[in-house]
């Protein structure tokens, strides 16, 4: 779609393209300019916006331990490493044929 520049100061983004890039009445968006393009970049709400304080802590929790994660290593070479998921794969295979 193209549309004509006039000598107001503001440039009107046509509905149509509002539509089909999600934008709505009262989004907020960041403008930002390169080599003469100009992108347009709706603001997401944060995501602190979207919980009270105590789902927020219970979902920190989480993440704190989600970051600490079943992490195996370091290991000292590749071959360790291979070593280390081949045994991993037949205990889970053998885990998977004794529970089916």
């Amino acid at each position: 779609m193209t549309v004509t520049v006039k000598t107001k100061a503001v440039l009107t983004v046509p509905p149509q393209v509002r539509r089909r890039a999600g934008i709505k009445t009262g989004d907020r968006a960041e403008f930002k300019v390169s080599g003469g393009i100009i992108n347009i970049i709706p603001s997401l709400p944060s995501a602190d916006d979207e919980y009270t304080p105590a789902q927020r802590r219970a979902v920190d929790a989480r993440l704190a331990n989600a970051a600490k994660g079943p992490y195996h290593g370091p290991f000292e070479t590749a071959d360790e490493a291979i070593r280390f998921l081949r045994k991993e794969v037949r205990t889970r295979k053998s885990v998977k044929r004794r529970t089916a």
